[in-house]
C-alpha cells in the first residue's frame, strides 16, 4: 500500500520538508496543510524588503505556485487543521473534510502575542504577508508612528519607518532593543545605530493604553508619557502554535517537544521549525529557535527522518538582522565579553565579538561584518579549539584559527 504523508504547516519548514520529501524519492501521497491562502514562503523579508516596496511575495515564495502541482502536492491553503487522531492517523480540518495520514509533520509555527485593547483601526501586527501588506499601506500615510516592543521585527519595522520618513518612538520594557538576544553590550550597538537616525527610543516601560476613537491618536505609558501618533506596530513576542496536538499524547513544553531526529514522542508524528523545542546534541539540551535558517535546515531533517534516512539535527544556528544599511549576525551561543575576541572596530560598528570558553569557540556576534562570522560557523558547530590572535586579526582567514586537538 502507498503511504500517505501529511504536513501541517505550511511554511517555509512545512515547505522544504515537502520539498525535501519528492526530491529524495517519497511518491507516495502527500498533503500539504496551511492556514494562509498562500503557497509557502519566507517571511524575513515581511520586515523588510516587502515592507519597503522593494520586493514582491512571488519573490519570497519557497517555490513557484506551480512547483506543487508538478510534484504532486496536494495542497490545502487557507484551510487550518482543527485536531489530529493519531490513533485513527486522521486529521480534521475546520472545513469538516477529514484526511488520513501514515506520518505527519507538525511545522505549524507561532502566532503574535497580543495586547488588550489594542482594537482601533492603526494598530498593527506583522507575521503574515498580508499583515505585511496591510502595514505597507498604512506607513504610506503615516507621519508618527509607535513601535511597542523592540526586538528584531521591532527593530526592522523601525529602520522601514523611518526609511519612508515616518516619525518613530519605541516601547520596549527590557533595558535596550533585542536584548533578551544580543545582552547589554549587542542591544546598546543597535540602540546607537537608530539613534543616529533619528528614533525616539523608552526602554523599562509598557504601554498603558491607547486612545482613539475609530482610529489611533495617542498611546500612554506606565511611564506616564503621552505620545501622539497614527499609527502603531505592536511586536511583543509569539507563542508556538500548539493546539492541533492537544491531547494527543505529544508532549508540550515551549513548543512540540521532539529529539534529535525531529521525533515526537508518538509514533510517526514529527515536528520542526519555530515550533518545535528539539534536542541539540552540540548543547546537550532542547532548544526551541525561531529563525529562517533553522526552519529551512530542520525542514529538510524532518523529512530524511520521516524517509528513515535521518541523522542527528545538529546545525549551528545562524540569524540576520538588517535595519538601515546595517547588518547584524549571529551564530551559535552568545556569551560574556569579558572573555571575547573582538575582531575589526567596535567604534565603526564594523566587527565581530567572538565568544569562547577556555580556548573553544561556542559564538559570534558580527555587526558589518558578516563574512567573518560565516566563515567562523564551522568552528562554531566543531566547538574548536581556536587561537585568539588570528580571530583578532582582520587581515587572517578566520578558518585558519583552528587549532588541532
Amino acid at each position: 500500500m502507498t503511504a500517505t504523508f501529511a504536513i501541517i504547516g505550511a511554511g517555509l519548514a512545512g515547505g522544504t520538508a515537502a520539498a525535501t520529501l519528492r526530491a529524495h524519492g517519497f511518491a507516495g501521497r502527500l498533503l500539504l496543510i496551511g492556514a494562509e491562502p498562500h503557497p509557502p514562503y519566507e517571511r524575513p523579508p515581511l520586515s523588510k524588503q516587502y515592507l519597503r516596496g522593494e520586493t514582491t511575495l512571488e519573490a519570497a515564495l519557497v517555490r513557484p505556485p506551480e512547483f506543487w502541482v508538478e510534484q504532486g502536492v496536494e495542497c490545502r491553503f487557507a484551510i487550518a487543521a482543527r485536531s489530529i487522531d493519531t490513533q485513527r492517523h486522521r486529521i480534521l480540518l475546520d472545513s469538516g473534510e477529514e484526511l488520513p495520514f501514515d506520518q505527519l509533520l507538525i511545522s505549524t509555527g507561532l502566532r503574535n502575542r497580543t495586547i488588550p485593547g489594542a482594537a482601533v483601526a492603526g494598530i498593527h501586527y506583522l507575521r503574515t504577508v498580508d499583515e505585511a501588506a496591510a502595514l505597507r499601506d498604512a506607513i504610506a500615510g503615516a507621519g508618527r508612528a509607535v513601535v511597542v516592543g523592540m526586538g528584531f521585527i521591532g527593530a526592522e519595522v523601525t529602520a522601514a519607518l523611518r526609511d519612508a520618513g515616518v516619525e518613530v518612538t519605541v516601547i520596549e520594557p527590557l533595558p535596550g532593543p533585542v536584548y533578551a538576544a544580543l545582552g547589554p553590550e549587542g542591544s546598546a550597538v543597535v540602540e546607537a545605530i537608530h539613534r543616529d537616525h533619528g528614533v525616539t527610543m523608552h526602554f523599562g516601560e509598557r504601554v498603558e493604553a491607547f486612545h482613539g476613537n475609530r482610529r489611533l491618536e495617542a498611546v500612554t505609558t506606565t511611564g506616564g508619557r503621552h505620545i501622539p501618533c497614527d499609527l502603531a506596530v505592536i511586536g511583543v513576542g509569539t507563542v508556538p502554535q500548539t493546539e492541533v496536538v492537544q491531547g494527543t499524547g505529544v508532549t508540550l513544553d515551549n513548543g512540540i517537544v521532539v529529539d534529535e531526529y525531529c521525533r515526537t514522542g508518538v509514533e510517526g508524528v514529527y515536528a520542526a521549525g519555530d515550533v518545535a523545542n528539539h534536542f541539540h546534541p552540540g548543547y546537550g539540551r532542547h532548544i526551541r529557535v525561531e529563525h529562517w535558517q533553522n526552519a529551512l535546515k530542520q525542514g529538510e531533517a524532518a523529512a530524511l527522518s520521516m524517509l528513515g534516512a535521518g541523522r542527528p539535527y545538529d546545525e549551528v544556528h545562524w540569524f540576520w538582522s538588517d535595519q538601515y544599511t546595517d547588518n547584524v549576525q549571529v551564530g551559535g551561543r552568545l556569551g560574556s565579553w569579558e572573555q571575547a575576541v573582538i575582531r575589526g572596530d567596535l567604534e565603526r560598528r564594523r566587527f565581530v565579538a567572538f565568544f569562547l570558553d577556555g580556548d573553544r569557540l561556542h559564538g559570534a556576534l558580527a555587526v558589518n561584518l558578516g563574512r567573518d562570522l560565516r566563515r567562523g560557523l564551522p568552528l562554531l558547530k566543531a566547538n574548536a579549539a581556536v587561537d585568539r590572535a588570528i580571530l583578532a586579526d582582520p587581515a587572517a582567514d578566520v578558518r585558519a584559527a583552528r587549532r588541532a586537538g
